[in-house]
């Protein structure tokens, strides 16, 4: 929007407001206008859960090799488009080898029978198929394996009613035996039961938190409920018109993006409810009309929250350029959510509020509630030290988020969904089974699939290939007998790895799998053949090269989305550089923190696969906010303070009600913690941390002790309009002291130069350490140390070059890029502190100038 309130958009925004807001009539109008939609729309769309699609979630882009061979298994092996469900039995005791026997042909008989479940399409077992005995028991014959696989879906409840009969019978027949339904078919209904059982858990949870921090907060029991009925009037609305969209196929939702999105808009909703009933309570200092104070109160918050809104709807779009399913799917719902949120932040809040008149205050008033807009006195405290010592502020909190970010040398990603899950499972303890009695690789074997342009039935190639694979590396065994396709050109080999098949090294080992069997076809006379791999192992392999690239393109895009809106509402070019750098410290630091905590605290095997991306796109989303909301108000302080005060201004107007929406939001997250599902927990965590940090380290005192530091310059190349005058704050400040180049210089300078040789220093480190990666004898711990700690110090000599080029008026010349320039090679930073003290660009302690006197 335009700033000039004498514009013809101005003019026609205003005139809305009077429309919507003019009276308590017409804001009845707009709070039963939001009612009746959002009614209308419950009685013609389907529910949520009905139109759910969790399998498509967790699965690889169809493009991949390893989907490719799922659909050639099912394509040319008939009855492979069942999901299989896998009874492991063990005996007990000196007769477990008979007990395990005994079981298995009672588990048969009942699973062959009439009183089967329809879904059990057959049963294969030592007793049905007798040839394949050597797959089916372990090597001390105490445990067997029965598999049964299930037509139908396993998103449709019938077949994971199916599954639970199956569960039922097999625990009749077990007798004195260990027994467990695990498999595709088991995992799946497990994964349903682990979600369903949080829901509503988390749902109330979320509610009652809320409720208690915004009674905190506004001691008024009718304004602490307004944001949450606005809040399930924007959730009803986006869950239905969702429910919409998947029923017609246009967008997918999962049972992850659904609690995401409770969490987000409970969130998101109440911290638009804070900024504008905290500018109404202000307006009414002035405005004893409530209706023209309410249309203040818009009007002046409009341009942040759309900015917010915008930041995060963008955010949430840029997800669709990722190929993975879990990712590209996880947008559209929650852009959608936000989107919604927005319209009721500016339309159905402030109606309701009006509506409710003056007892929406009760029982404190309207006067104790606009006396506390003025702003409490810890964050006058906070704005004296940021003007006071804004080097050391920045200072400290720089090395305290790079302390954080150490936490990254523990990172490492999981993809066994079993482990992921904070409950006990059937499933789990199946596969735990199995991997103790069969080996690590039997509980996902993966399958090999060779297409020549020839028949291969009556070739020798077949048996050739199999005897490659069997002496591959990494490889306990191959199946004894290769099927063939329908077509005959089409050969599968089961592949067991003797490695957790959910492990790094198991996905590292499938291309030199791929590798040798194609070898292999080429050496057996196979011309022109295709391998592709499918299974578990190939397909987590498959999904973690996808999320690596989507990972670096939304990273990129996000940054470029969040700084251009940062541009547009700012009108500067400086500002949205120095607070993204804030955001990606931030990350780091909260990933770093999360790591440690999760992974080395609480001795989860991974961070899930997906979790990292999540963290970064809204970490970023919602802490950019904070950054508007003060950014934006410090902006019109502008207009009729110098900066020095209108950052102070700023800082104290928005302590309050900023770290209030902070803490609601970071509790609304942390509510995910309660899910018994490690992304959901990790995620949450990882959340509420970093919202913290940046509600009350980076947004507090990090951002205002940079916009203090660059004083005029901070908006750049915008400036304030008005002539400066000397700031003085809340205590007294020393003078500068000769050799001083005003406030703080000095000691920026100080900073630049250590910098400059930490930066050096950490690319020797890194270069080293990547040196020794590639001795077998050492490990990477080199590359990881030093790659941290290097991309930390490329970061603050950025930053600190950009604040140092600001304060000796290099501007956009020749020595402001060498100086950036000199962060890429090897030990250039250094050379180029050398340099410029030689030829005086950087002033040595004794002939610092001082800054000129305001004019």
């Amino acid at each position: 929007m335009l700033p000039v309130e004498g514009s013809l958009m101005q003019l026609t925004y205003s005139r809305m407001l009077r429309r919507l807001l003019g009276s308590r009539k017409r804001a009845a109008v707009v709070v039963a206008f939001w009612v009746l939609i959002a009614g209308l729309l419950a009685g013609v769309a389907p529910a949520l859960k009905s139109v759910e699609d969790n399998a498509s979630a967790n699965l690889p882009p169809a493009a991949s090799d390893s989907m490719k061979a799922r659909d050639l298994i099912r394509a040319q092996l008939p009855g492979q488009d069942a999901t299989p469900a896998i009874i492991v039995v063990r005996g007990k005791g000196a007769d477990a080898a008979r007990s395990a026997g005994e079981a298995v042909a009672r588990i048969t008989s009942t699973l062959s029978g009439s009183t089967r479940p329809d879904q059990v399409a057959s049963v294969i077992s030592t007793v049905t198929a007798p040839d394949a005995a050597a797959e089916l028991v372990s090597q001390d014959r105490g445990a067997q394996l029965v598999i049964v696989p299930m037509t139908g879906s396993p998103s449709d409840e019938s077949f994971q009613n199916a599954v639970d009969e199956v569960r039922a019978l097999v625990s009749d027949r077990a007798g004195p035996t260990e027994v467990a339904v695990t498999g595709p078919a088991g995992i799946a209904t497990d994964t349903v039961k682990v979600f369903s059982g949080g829901d509503k858990v988390m749902l109330l949870a979320t509610i009652l938190l809320v409720l208690v921090i915004l009674l905190s907060i506004y001691r008024s029991p009718l304004m602490a409920l307004v944001p949450l009925v606005a809040v399930g009037v924007a959730m009803r609305v986006s869950e239905t018109v969702g429910a919409l969209l998947a029923d017609a196929g246009i967008i997918t939702v999962s049972s992850q993006t659904a609690s995401i999105m409770t969490v987000l808009l409970f969130g998101v909703g109440t911290d638009y409810a804070l900024i504008v009933t905290a500018r109404y309570r202000e307006a009414l200092l002035d405005e004893p009309d409530r209706p023209r104070a309410m249309q203040t109160a818009v009007r002046r918050t409009a341009e942040s929250v759309l900015a917010s809104a915008s930041t995060i709807v963008l955010a949430m779009f840029a997800l669709l350029v990722a190929v993975s399913p879990a990712l590209r799917g996880f947008g559209p719902y929650l852009a959608l959510g936000v989107a919604v949120m927005a319209l009721v932040a500016f339309t159905f809040i402030p109606a309701l509020i009006l509506l409710l008149g003056r007892g929406v205050f009760w029982p404190g008033g309207v006067g104790k509630a606009a006396e506390r807009s003025r702003g409490a006195g810890v964050w006058h405290r906070i704005a004296a030290l940021v003007a006071r010592s804004p080097v050391r502020v920045i200072s400290a909190v720089v090395a305290l988020l790079v302390v954080m970010s150490a936490g990254l040398l523990g990172y490492q990603q999981s993809f066994n969904t079993l482990s992921g899950f904070r409950a006990a499972t059937e499933s789990e303890r199946g596969q735990q089974l199995i991997q103790e009695e069969f080996g690590p690789g039997e509980i996902a074997p993966s399958t090999v699939v060779v297409r020549s342009q020839e028949n291969l039935r009556s070739s020798p190639a077949p048996a050739d290939v199999a005897a490659v694979l069997a002496n591959a590396d990494n490889v306990s065994r191959v199946g004894e007998h290769p099927r063939f396709g329908e077509d005959g050109k089409t050969v599968f080999y089961d592949v067991v790895l003797d490695l957790d098949p959910y492990s790094s090294e198991a996905l590292d080992a499938i291309d030199p799998l791929k590798e040798a069997a194609s070898a292999a076809a080429h050496a057996a006379g196979v011309e022109d053949a295709t391998v592709l791999i499918g299974g578990e192992t190939a397909q987590n392999a498959d999904i973690r090269s996808a999320l690596d690239r989507d990972t670096t393109l939304i990273v990129i895009l996000v940054l470029t989305i969040v700084t251009a809106v940062l541009v547009l509402l700012l009108r500067s070019l400086l500002a949205p550089l120095y607070l993204v750098a804030t955001l990606i410290l931030s990350f780091l630091a909260t990933l770093g923190a999360t790591t440690f905590f999760t992974l080395t605290v609480l001795g989860d095997e991974g961070i899930g696969n997906r979790v990292t991306a999540y963290i970064f796109v809204f970490l970023v989303a919602l802490g950019v906010d904070y950054n508007i909301f003060i950014m934006s108000r410090f902006k019109q302080e502008l207009r009729t303070l110098p900066p020095a005060k209108a950052i102070t201004a700023a800082l104290t107007r928005t302590g309050g009600v900023v770290s209030s929406a902070g803490l609601i939001l970071a509790a609304t997250f942390a509510v995910l913690m309660t899910q018994p599902i490690r992304e959901l927990f990790q995620f949450g965590f990882a959340m509420a941390f970093g919202i913290l940090l940046d509600t009350f380290l980076i947004r507090p005192l990090l951002v205002p002790a940079i916009v203090r530091l660059l004083g005029d310059h901070a908006l750049w190349p915008v400036r304030p309009a008005h002539p400066t005058t000397p700031f003085t704050p809340a205590t007294d400040q020393p003078p500068a002291q000769d050799g001083e180049t005003g406030i703080g210089t000095g000691r920026l300078l100080r900073a630049f130069t250590w910098i400059a040789a930490i930066e050096a220093c950490t690319w020797a480190g890194l270069l080293v350490g990547m040196y020794l990666k590639y001795i077998p004898e050492t490990t990477e711990l080199g590359v990881r140390i030093f790659g941290t700690l290097h991309g930390a110090a490329f970061i603050g000599y950025v930053l600190l070059t950009v604040l140092v080029a600001i304060r000796l008026k290099w501007r956009l010349s020749r020595t402001t890029f060498f100086a950036l320039l000199a962060a890429l090679p090897p030990f250039m930073t250094v050379a180029f502190e050398v340099w410029a003290r030689r030829t005086g660009r950087i002033p040595g302690p004794a002939t610092a100038p001082r800054p000129a006197p305001a004019p």
